[in-house]
């Protein structure tokens, strides 16, 4: 059953026109629990948080615009220039991640789309040349896990029991099972083991989607042994009395960050384990070193997309570009090794090729809407594929 947010309290409190306040609520109310794209992994459920991040970013949005000098009246209005006004305000103005921009993008295309204008907002780089280094990327660009490669694990694990033996526990429990850090406390280590051998994970999953962990070694019933004594003879979860989940969320990363593994920050963190757990998975399946780690060594094809199955299974990832994000893919490390084309370069190729833009763009190695962008900047024109 679909369940849609109670927007009216969010658009009410953001201060735009009237008009325009109840132009959006009539869009809010038509579409807001619709998904933007036809995944099968969202299906056509939208998570009421979904629903709220969009609602927040739209109302912020035309906010902003109208701030900006901007007297947009109605939803309708929406045109090329305020998406351009919005991107660089994001980017260099408020400074935000580029993981943050193209996600707001998407929101203001699925704006667009329920208005069918399904043309109007383009990608980051159809409004601003990118600082160096401002792109997200979908698959791994390097070993995440080298850090742990030069860190004891059991080193790490035991300075925490000096500190609190229960988030000891659930950091053992992540890099033995690969968990997350939820599922590592909220995990009932006596109800969740199979007899197939295979530990059922259930509770603080990603979009609370059940999954089966396989237990591959003795050594990894032995963990689980320990942290079923371990455990809240209550409840049966990872959290001891008398601290609720919140409450332990925050004690747990306080402990964490008092030996010196942090969130976000570079060094050793606890998604390093999670990482390192799931490149020894793939490494199983596919019998030979991630591309992470060995760029040089060409695997089948079909035994590298088993090992990202197989990281869908395991890991709960909902999309295979999830589980590439882990492993990543030989052409993402071949792209990165490559040196950056400048507008130049592009221009010099096309001329090579008599102007075939294909041609080019091979012979560049760069994907054609790639090379449409750079002589674009260098016309100072938005980029077509005309």
């Amino acid at each position: 059953m679909k369940v849609q947010l109670d927007y009216q309290p969010f658009i009410k409190n953001a201060g735009l026109p009237q008009r325009l306040t109840n132009e959006l609520a009539e869009l809010f109310r038509l579409h807001l629990s619709k998904p933007h794209g036809k995944n099968t992994a969202v299906s056509n459920v939208i998570s009421i948080q979904t629903q709220e991040y969009r609602v927040q970013v739209l109302t912020a949005g035309f906010r902003d615009l109208r701030k900006g000098g901007f007297a947009i009246e109605s939803p309708w209005n929406l045109a090329d220039k305020h998406i351009r006004y919005l991107v660089n305000l994001w980017v260099n103005e408020k400074k935000h991640s580029p993981g943050t921009v193209e996600t707001r993008l998407t929101y203001w295309r699925t704006l667009a789309a329920w208005m069918k204008k399904h043309q109007l907002v383009g990608t980051m780089d159809d409004y601003i040349d990118r600082p160096n280094g401002y792109r997200r990327f979908y698959g791994a660009q390097e070993d995440k896990s080298g850090e742990v490669a030069n860190v004891e694990v059991e080193e790490v694990i035991a300075r925490l029991c000096e500190r609190n033996r229960w988030v000891a526990m659930q950091v053992e429990l992540q890099a033995t099972f690969g968990l997350r850090a939820q599922e590592s406390m909220l995990l009932r280590p006596l109800q969740c083991l199979r007899v197939t051998g295979h530990l059922h994970v259930t509770d603080g999953t990603a979009r609370g989607r059940p999954r089966v962990v396989p237990i591959d070694a003795e050594w990894q019933y032995d963990v689980l042994v320990r942290a079923a004594r371990l455990a809240n003879p209550r409840t049966g979860s990872m959290i001891p009395d008398p601290w609720s989940r919140q409450q332990w969320y925050y004690h747990f990363y306080y402990i964490l960050n008092s030996v010196g593994i942090k969130r976000g920050a570079d060094g050793l963190t606890i998604d390093c384990l999670r990482h390192a757990y799931l490149r020894l998975m793939s490494e199983r399946v596919r019998g030979a070193a991630t591309p992470t780690k060995r760029p040089d060594h060409q695997t089948d094809p079909e035994v590298h997309q088993a090992a990202i199955e197989r990281l869908m299974e395991v890991a709960g990832r909902g999309v295979g570009a999830k589980a590439r994000a882990c492993i990543s893919a030989f052409a993402t490390i071949d792209r990165r090794s490559r040196a950056v084309v400048s507008a130049e370069e592009a221009i010099a190729a096309l001329a090579a090729a008599s102007g075939n833009k294909s041609q080019a763009a091979k012979s560049l190695r760069i994907s054609r809407q790639a090379l449409y962008r750079l002589l674009a900047n260098c016309r100072g024109q938005p980029a077509t594929s005309r």
